[in-house]
């Protein structure tokens, strides 16, 4: 696919803002999919090479490829195009498909569970129950895979879609959600490996969790999870999640700990959020700023963390930034958690100055992928009388934003590497210096 900013030349309108498109494309540009997969995947004649890695395709009876979450078909893609006839067959289930030779394309639901999901899930299963140690298996494993791969245990898709929508709403973060998840279903958690045990199973991971935990990257499917029932417990407890969503129980199972199911196993981090801030805070230099990284693992309430970014990038500076806010549901608006990261910001912004949040997946929960203020936003709010904690109150930061012009639209990128934000303090021709924030 072209990845671009699709409404770049609506908002490209100062040369702060064409700074910041500029620095944000350099990011996603860095982790596109397919360039991504092609630099790490490499075979030569009947011998595969993954990282440092390599795999004698001539000694496995069959090659299977399993793929799940928003880089699954972009990178099955790219794999089919390095492999060919040597894969037998394979699923791959992402929020968008297309055309595959040895493979099925299967598009799901995101971020909720849903029947469709279930049956994609069960031609997983279906093809991971009759593998054994001749064949090897290739596992693609990206953010969204956590809805997408879905076989719940002891509990009704409804069910399983109501307590992923009640921790959403409440807040929890990424690591809560996904230690749930684990203990409510029989694939995640490391049971995908336990299924395709004994076959050799290499786990190419996309990681879109701040820190990079490869067991919960969607819920960690091939990693040997550490976490326990008695932990998933305490979070639906924490959360008031079963009087939410109006359970008398809810049944959880215990994650595979029998080392023997990952003897197999070997997971390989293909991409993280660090490679892209790293290009923006390069690019950023070359546009002449004094650039700084300023986080990887940024967290917190979205509109809370928006309003400490703001503030913090001085008059010809730069920080990037990248991580995973949460939003607390509070009114009935649209929007996701950078849009509302943006708004919580504008306030607290200084003049001259502009902030930008953008989820690197393409979809900031709806059509859009994320937004960036700046004087002229606060301009726009006047004139309109657009009152920013009425917006905010509502969890309304689509409308706002759509209202102001500054929406920016990618489309599904096919990349699933957190989101990415950047704060401009206005530019002078100071050159950089990396500045990782101790977390």
């Amino acid at each position: 696919m072209s990845l671009k900013i699709l409404n770049k030349k609506e908002l490209a309108t100062t040369s702060l803002r064409k700074d910041a498109l500029s620095i944000l494309f350099a990011g996603l540009k860095a982790v596109e999919t397919t360039s991504i997969v092609k630099e790490t995947v490499k075979r030569r004649g009947n011998t595969l090479f993954i990282h440092q890695k390599l795999y004698h395709l001539s000694e496995y009876r069959r090659i299977f490829v399993i793929g799940v979450g928003k880089a699954a078909y972009e990178a099955a893609k790219t794999l089919e195009s390095i492999l060919g006839s040597w894969i037998t067959d394979g699923i791959i289930l992402d929020v968008k498909g297309g055309p595959l030779k040895h493979m099925k394309s299967l598009v799901g639901t995101h971020p909720l569970p849903s029947f469709t999901n279930i049956r994609a899930t069960a031609e997983i299963i279906g093809i991971l129950k009759g593998v054994d140690s001749k064949d090897l298996v290739l596992v693609i494993v990206s953010g969204g895979g956590s809805a997408l791969l879905c076989w719940p245990y002891q509990l009704t898709c409804d069910d399983m879609a109501s307590i992923t929508n009640a921790l959403m709403n409440r807040g929890a973060t990424i690591q809560e959600l996904n230690t749930v998840r684990k203990h409510t279903s029989e694939i995640q958690g490391g049971h995908l490996a336990r299924l395709a045990y004994p076959a050799t199973v290499v786990g190419l991971i996309f990681s879109d969790v701040p820190g990079d935990d490869l067991s919960c990257v969607a819920s960690g499917p091939t990693v040997l999870d550490t976490t326990t029932v008695k932990d998933a417990q305490h979070i639906l407890k924490k959360y008031h999640v079963l009087q939410q969503c109006q359970l008398i129980h809810c049944d959880l199972r215990e994650t595979p700990k029998d080392p023997i199911f990952f003897s197999h196993v070997t997971n390989e981090l293909i991409v993280n959020n660090k490679m892209a801030v790293e290009a923006m805070n390069h690019q950023a230099q070359k546009l002449g700023y004094d650039s700084s990284i300023y986080s990887l693992t940024l967290t917190g309430e979205a509109r809370e963390s928006g309003k400490l970014f703001a503030g913090l990038a001085k008059p010809g500076e730069v920080l990037v930034a990248a991580g995973e806010t949460t939003v607390t549901i509070q009114g009935n608006g649209k929007g996701g958690r950078n849009q509302e990261f943006v708004l919580g910001a504008l306030e607290m912004l200084p003049a001259q100055s502009l902030v930008l949040s953008c989820a690197s997946d393409g979809i900031d929960n709806g059509p859009v992928a994320g937004a960036f203020a700046d004087d002229l936003v606060k301009v726009s709010a006047r004139r309109k009388h657009l009152e920013v904690k009425t917006f905010l109150d509502e969890n309304n930061s689509f409308s706002f934003f759509q209202k102001t012009k500054t929406a920016i639209k990618t489309g599904k990128t096919g990349i699933n590497v957190s989101d990415l934000m950047v704060c401009l303090g206005g530019k002078n021709q100071k050159r950089g210096r990396i500045l990782v924030e101790k977390v």
